[in-house]
This record gives C-alpha cells, sequence and structure tokens, in this order.
C-alpha cells in the first residue's frame, strides 16, 4: 500500500511539473537543447540528491546537474520519483535524465543510454558492531536489506552465490533511509547497498563506533547519466559538460566536499 501510494503521489507531482513545463514538451527539443531537462531523483538519496532541513534540494548531483546546466546553457528541473520505476519515466518522457547515483551496468545499457562515467562505487555491507559481522560468510541465515530497484539487488539477484544464497530472508525497501531505520532497531542484521551512501551516512549520524563495514564480492561499479536511447545529441553535450568539469577541477571539489576524498574518475 505504501508503494502505491508514493507511486500516485509521484505521478500527481510530474503532472505538476509538466503542468509548469508546459504539457506539450517536445522531446525532440530537450535533445535539441531548446527545453528544459527533467531531472528524475530519489529525494532521499544521500549525498547524491535529497532534501536539506530547509526543504530544498541539496547534494553532489544536484551541484553536478547545475554545473552541467551553465556548461550546456540548458536549464534543469529536478523532478522527485519512485526510484524503482526510473526506467519507465524516462521511456514514457516525463523525465529526461536518470541522475541520483545511477549505476552504469550491462543490464540497464540494453534499454538506457549513458553518459560518461563520472565517479567510482562499489557494494558493501553494513552491520552493527555488536553483531559480530565482519565478513560475508558471517551472513548465512541472517536478514539482509536492500533497496528495491537499486543496483546493488540487480547485483544480489544476478549472482546468488555471492550473497543471496546463503541468507535466510531478504527485506526490500523503497528507501536506503527505511532500511537503516530497522537495521538500528534490529530487525534485520544488515545492508547492502552504495559505498557511497554508507560511508556517508555513517560518517554524519555520529555513530560511526556502533557500526560494522564489510566488503562484498561484488564488482566496483561507476555512476553515469542515464537518458533515452535516441538523445544522443543530449549525451553529446552532457559528456562534453563533464569532460570540461573534470578538466577544471570542479569535479574534483565536489567530490571533496561531498565525501572527503576525490572519487571522480579522470577524464579519457
Amino acid at each position: 500500500m505504501k508503494n502505491k501510494i508514493i507511486g500516485i503521489l509521484t505521478l500527481f507531482g510530474t503532472l505538476l511539473l509538466l503542468t509548469g513545463c508546459g504539457l506539450t514538451r517536445d522531446l525532440k527539443q530537450v535533445n535539441a537543447g531548446q527545453e528544459t531537462i527533467i531531472v528524475g531523483l530519489d529525494e532521499t538519496f544521500v549525498p547524491m540528491g535529497f532534501r536539506a532541513k530547509n526543504g530544498e534540494l541539496t547534494g553532489f548531483d544536484i551541484d553536478l546537474a547545475q554545473a552541467v546546466s551553465k556548461q550546456i546553457k540548458q536549464k534543469i528541473a529536478f523532478q522527485p520519483i519512485d526510484w524503482d520505476m526510473k526506467e519507465t519515466e524516462l521511456k514514457n518522457g516525463t523525465i529526461d535524465l536518470i541522475w541520483n547515483g545511477y549505476s552504469k551496468t550491462p543490464a540497464r545499457e540494453k534499454s538506457v543510454l549513458f553518459s560518461q562515467s563520472y565517479l567510482s562505487n562499489s557494494q558493501v555491507v553494513i552491520t552493527r558492531k555488536k553483531s559480530n559481522i565482519t565478513k560475508i560468510a558471517d551472513l548465512t541465515g541472517k536478514k539482509v536489506g536492500l533497496q528495491q530497484g537499486s543496483s546493488g539487488q540487480m547485483l544480489y539477484d544476478e549472482k546468488p552465490q555471492l550473497l543471496k544464497q546463503r541468507v535466510k530472508e531478504t527485506v526490500l525497501y523503497d528507501t536506503f533511509n527505511n532500511a537503516f531505520l530497522d537495521l538500528k532497531a534490529g530487525r534485520i542484521d544488515a545492508i547492502m547497498g552504495d559505498s557511497i551512501y554508507i560511508n556517508y551516512y555513517v560518517r554524519e549520524s555520529g555513530e560511526k563506533e556502533q557500526y560494522q563495514l564489510v566488503e562484498t564480492p561484488f564488482m566496483p561499479e561507476t555512476f553515469a547519466i542515464g537518458m533515452r536511447p535516441q538523445d544522443q545529441q543530449l549525451k553529446g553535450r552532457i559528456d562534453a559538460a563533464l569532460k570540461s568539469l573534470e578538466a577544471n577541477g570542479t569535479m574534483t571539489k565536489l567530490s571533496e566536499r561531498w565525501f572527503q576524498e576525490d572519487l571522480s574518475i579522470p577524464e579519457k
């Protein structure tokens, strides 16, 4: 029921945004650079794109999107969406970009056109220290949480022999924040998710000593921007902007601000 309510509210918000931009949005004009770009995001995904205490959207990807917007001289608007529906929203034209810690994977490349990669990421497991879970083998018979529709869930399902077959129960959440509430309450034993998010959460929680991070056997991944396969012109402009922002040091400055280290991928 909760996911249905979120979906209805998301659809209503999207319709309001489209009304503001004009219901007759021409997607070809978006591709050509003549129409506002609508960016779809999960507004709870710290530190990539989330609501600050004042209600404003902030985060690494918000700052980066705004910098890219200036580079390509095309306006950008942000639209919170149900993250599990992101590819559908993109295909239907209610958003133009998936841009919020979006991992580039072979499965997604079958239906989504990606920009060049701009950030490094990996999948890690976080547990409470008192659980005495220090390695993947210790998760045997445990309850593990993941965000529904995340790259972590995709890897978890695609390669069950690495972790899924060990655990007693898998719990899917609409947001990582809800997963952490259950972890703190002891309703689950661990969460698998993006290292960027989990490291930021632990650092900002002020309770670092209460958590244990466990490396996973899943391959490292990269974040990129997802768009419709036909939007080749838009991809060209965004890739050029990303290269420019990497070359002038903006990418490094943003990474160090949000992650306290440089996770940006050098231009090729």
